[in-house]
Order: structure tokens, then C-alpha cells, then sequence
């Protein structure tokens, strides 16, 4: 969740009219969203496995759930801000440097825990996922662009509320119990 508007990341099969053509990444504000899941995977060719602890540094992809995209950004513009435009793309056997963010935990813990604040720093532009008040009217009304921002002045924190694998539970009550507290390779984040 984006920790000063509130909303969460979010993608839907809606191609951005403009820029790449891809699937667009936007942030919504509601908690019990499909469209608002993603999933933690390592780079292709480590060593971590499921089940292993996210460490600060570590290069990370998002892989969306619903459409098996990658989080994924690039030099096009973003449609609102100008920023680099954030996209969703790829599947399962099609991912590339583009899709890869490096975690940085802000304040003393070295692992991935909940409620930490981090920062998703992307490789290849060296930016920062970001987002603004800024709201689509079109393709995505009310939802909020996300970007990659080159600036470090501007600082964008994300707070992951819950998260896990939760059978036979909504997602509120999987957070209510939820009993896990750091994050592990593929595991969700909501």
C-alpha cells in the first residue's frame, strides 16, 4: 500500500492507450480487490527458494496474479506525470530486466517483515516506484497513476498490511489471524 494515499498496487487486463501499449498499472483504493495481488518471485537463476526470507538488497520481481504479468518499467512516459511509465508484462516464461526491482527496507531490519516501510528501487532506470494524488478520468477513473520517479528527494514508502497463502478465510479475516510476520519468497502481497 502506498503509505500516503493509501492505495494499493493494481493492475487489470486494460492495455495504456498511449506509451507501450501495455498493461496499465494504476493504484486503487480498495482492500478486497483481485486485482490488487501480487506475488514475490526472485530473479530467474538464484538460489532462493520458497519459503526462504526477503532480505534488504535482494532483486525482486512482482508477478501479478490474476494475469500472470510482471511489474515492469521502461523509458516511456508515464500518461499523466511524465514520469517512466510502470507496466505490466510478460507470463510465466517471459520476463527480462525490466522486471526487476530491488527492495530496500527502510530503518534497522535486514528482513522483510510486515509493516515495514520499503522503497522498490527499479534496475535498469534506477527509479523509484511512485505514486501521486494524480487520478486517471478515463480508462481507469478515480485510480491513481503509479511511475517510476528518478528523484531520491521523493521517497515513496509502501506498508504491506497482510499477507500469505490463506485457504477457507476472507481476506480480512486471513489478516485478522494472520500469525506470519516476515516475508518468505513467493508468497502474496495484499
Amino acid at each position: 500500500m502506498h503509505e500516503k494515499t493509501r492505495f494499493r498496487l493494481h493492475s487489470h487486463d486494460v492495455p495504456y492507450g498511449s506509451g507501450s501499449g501495455q498493461q496499465s498499472v494504476t493504484g486503487f483504493p480498495n482492500v478486497d480487490d483481485a486485482n490488487s495481488y501480487w506475488i514475490v518471485r526472485p530473479m530467474p537463476e538464484t538460489s532462493a527458494k520458497q519459503g526462504d526470507n526477503i532480505k534488504s538488497g535482494s532483486i525482486i520481481r512482482l508477478q501479478h496474479m490474476k494475469t500472470r504479468r510482471w511489474l515492469h518499467s521502461h523509458l516511456h512516459a508515464s500518461p499523466i506525470s511524465g514520469n517512466l511509465e510502470v507496466s505490466c508484462f510478460g507470463d510465466d516464461g517471459n520476463s527480462d530486466t525490466g522486471d526487476y526491482w530491488r527492495l530496500e527496507i527502510e530503518g534497522k531490519g535486514k528482513t522483510w517483515r510486515q509493516d515495514q516501510r520499503i522503497r522498490l528501487l527499479h534496475v535498469d532506470t534506477s527509479g523509484y516506484l511512485h505514486s501521486h494524488d494524480k487520478k486517471y478520468s478515463r480508462i481507469a477513473g478515480g485510480q491513481q497513476e503509479v511511475s517510476v520517479i528518478s528523484v531520491r528527494l521523493i521517497i515513496v514508502f509502501l506498508k504491506v498490511e497482510c499477507w500469505g497463502i490463506f485457504r477457507n478465510r476472507t481476506i480480512r479475516e486471513a489478516c485478522n489471524h494472520s500469525q506470519i510476520k516476515s516475508f518468505r519468497w513467493f508468497t502474496r502481497i495484499i
